[in-house]
């Protein structure tokens, strides 16, 4: 006879013998599909004292090893022969299963099990995954951009998809690629899948942060929005119909594939507590909202380390006021519109402070190009300019003017806030409002304010003076003291560069390594998809430079940053909230080279804590 074996299941952890073996086999006869296998333990009805020497064996091995094997054997005329034995591949789940017990067993240490445990297998636990022994059908194959398995009906709008939820339909949102302007579809849909777009396009990050399902920068899909259907090939997918996506692998496949629901358990909890003795790199999240704040925090989450404010303006009918601000033709039309959105902005900053009970959360001030969030269709300019008293010529001229051609090199970040200091002025007021009503709530609350995209320290010294006078003035008005801070996100080479004088102004720098990497490496974030497998395929860049730190490029910028900030303020606070953040090679440099936190989307958290340890052992 010949037979597998495992000293543990590798599919659950479980400490009992596993595997199978053949009588008489005959080489390929079990591949053939000529004959099955019987399980390991029958073989002691067959032949006990070869059992029982494989069971001393294993045993043995295990002890020896201090970890699970996967064992070969063969039996010939009633004489064992062990084959081999290796380290057992197993599951996510088992992996856990087995590190914890075995350190419960006394075989091994809590260093070596936390060492034990790859970081990305973690994905497997925190999303839906599909059965392994289900079928699939793959059409097409994009970038694996957010983790997890859906299953949905196909729609190619934002708005279908709320409506098909509500009809409690599930969905997959599918486009060219989305804008923030597709929020309320994303959070409706099961998964999103896009044409185009990079690991850090707004599909990947935004669905990360919900912990959705996504694969982006699928080029072969041909998407048309008329028809409602799209192709690839010679198939033709229309609305309605039903697809699976695999963020873990990036394939597309038609129908519906079956699932399996995540489970954490004890184990995880067990094995993030011993993770956190060892680690000295913070954890925050990434986080606009209550809930995500909430998601985030059950995975241990220490605070936001980067709050977009931008995504609060597509909630409800806000984006309207928003509108009526951008397309103001005067100062005193856009602090009209702006009135409209202080309160709104207020309870969500109100919202989010309560959820991170007391941690520290940085809160970044608009960042995207204006024109994300105009209009598109006539009839909705017609809608906007009927409220705002206009005409309709007016405003769609108004609207063509925001047009540009390279919007994320463009007029945005600290320089809207240069040129409407309005919109900057209601944001911070915004800011302050909730911190006084926390404070006086009797909740302590240091409210980090992060100017984004600042090359020059001019722009930052600028408006910091703005945003002091503001605090300073809600501040004496409450007739209440509070501490906060002001920083800013270091994406822009020149302002890495310049850090010593950055630093002179900004009490912490917040490393934005989305848009660093894009200028840093010359790729667009939202074109490089279609070359940049092809790049790591050839081996010239081993891994994606939007998924994985460029620690030779990138790094070394971060270095100089980091370097030159501490020397002119050694106090200064230091961190990271791309969406390297979360990435485990990531997250090690980040421990490496001194930084203070790391911070990433919620369902990340975990991977950060666990890398953190890792990176001190």
């Amino acid at each position: 006879g010949t037979g597998v074996c495992f000293s543990r299941n590798p599919a659950t952890g479980e400490r009992k013998f596993y595997g199978e073996f053949l009588i008489n086999a005959q080489g390929e006869d079990v591949v053939a599909g000529v004959r099955t296998p019987q399980e390991i333990e029958e073989l002691n009805n067959v032949m006990p004292k070869v059992y029982g020497e494989i069971t001393d064996i294993y045993k043995n091995l295990e002890v020896h090893f201090k970890e699970m094997q996967d064992m070969e054997f063969t039996i010939q005329e009633g004489k064992l022969f062990f084959l081999q034995t290796r380290t057992g591949k197993r599951t996510a789940a088992a992996a856990l299963k087995i590190a914890v017990d075995m350190v419960t067993e006394g075989l091994i240490d809590k260093k070596t099990a936390l060492l034990r445990i790859d970081p990305n297998q973690l994905d497997q636990l925190l999303h839906p995954a599909f059965d392994p022994k289900a079928e699939r059908n793959v059409i097409a194959k994009g970038l694996n951009a957010s983790p997890g398995a859906a299953v949905g009906k196909v729609v190619f709008t934002a708005e279908e998809a709320v409506h098909m939820k509500e009809m409690g339909e599930k969905t997959i949102l599918v486009r060219v690629e989305t804008s923030p302007e597709d929020i309320a579809g994303m959070d409706a849909a099961k998964g999103i899948l896009t044409a185009r777009g990079g690991a850090t396009s707004h599909a990947a990050v935004v669905a990360r942060g919900m912990g959705k399902c996504c694969v982006a920068g699928c080029s072969r899909l041909a998407i048309d929005y008329a028809s409602k259907q799209f192709k690839v090939g010679s198939t033709v997918v229309k609305e309605g119909d039903w697809i699976s996506l695999d963020g873990t692998s990036g394939e597309v496949m038609l129908g519906q594939v079956k699932t399996i629901d995540p489970e954490l358990g004890s184990n995880f909890s067990t094995l993030m507590e011993w993770a956190d003795t060892y680690r000295k790199l913070k954890v925050r999240t990434n986080a606009d909202t209550p809930k995500d704040s909430d998601v985030a925090r059950k995975f241990g989450a220490e605070g936001i380390g980067l709050c977009r404010t931008e995504h609060m303006f597509f909630e409800g009918n806000r984006i309207d006021a928003v509108r009526e601000m951008i397309l103001s033709e005067d100062k005193a039309g856009r602090e009209k519109a702006l009135s409209k959105l202080l309160p709104m902005q207020k309870g969500d900053f109100v919202g989010i402070f309560k959820s991170m009970a007391g941690l520290p959360v940085t809160i970044r001030l608009l960042d995207p190009p204006l024109h994300e969030f105009l209009p598109h269709k006539d009839s909705e300019v017609e809608a906007l300019a009927k409220d705002m008293g206009v005409s309709f010529e007016v405003l769609k001229q108004r609207v063509s003017s925001l047009h540009e051609f390279n919007p994320m090199l463009g007029h945005r970040g600290c320089r809207l806030g240069i040129t409407y200091p309005e919109i900057y002025d209601m944001q911070v007021r915004a800011i302050i409002q909730a911190a006084i009503e926390i404070k006086k709530s009797g909740q302590d609350i240091v409210p980090e304010i992060m100017i984004p995209l600042v090359g020059h320290v001019q722009e930052l010294s600028t408006l910091k003076a703005n945003a002091i006078k503001v605090i300073e003035a809600e501040l004496t008005a409450a007739g209440i003291k509070l501490e906060y801070m002001i920083g800013t996100m270091i994406e822009v080479p020149r302002a890495a560069i310049t850090a010593d004088e950055v630093a002179n102004e900004a009490e912490f720098f917040s490393f934005g390594t989305n848009d660093l990497t894009q200028m840093t490496c010359g790729f667009s974030r939202d074109d490089s998809g279609s070359f940049l497998g092809q790049y790591v395929e050839e081996g010239i860049y081993e891994k994606d430079p939007f998924q994985a730190l460029d620690q030779s490029g990138v790094g070394e910028v971060m270095k100089i940053a980091i370097e030159k900030g501490k020397k002119a303020r050694p106090d200064i606070k230091l961190g990271i909230c791309g969406e390297h953040g979360g990435e485990p090679s990531s997250v090690e440099f980040c421990h490496n080279v001194g930084l203070n936190y790391v911070s990433c989307s919620p369902f990340r958290v975990p991977i950060a804590r666990l890398v953190g340890a890792q990176a001190v052992l």
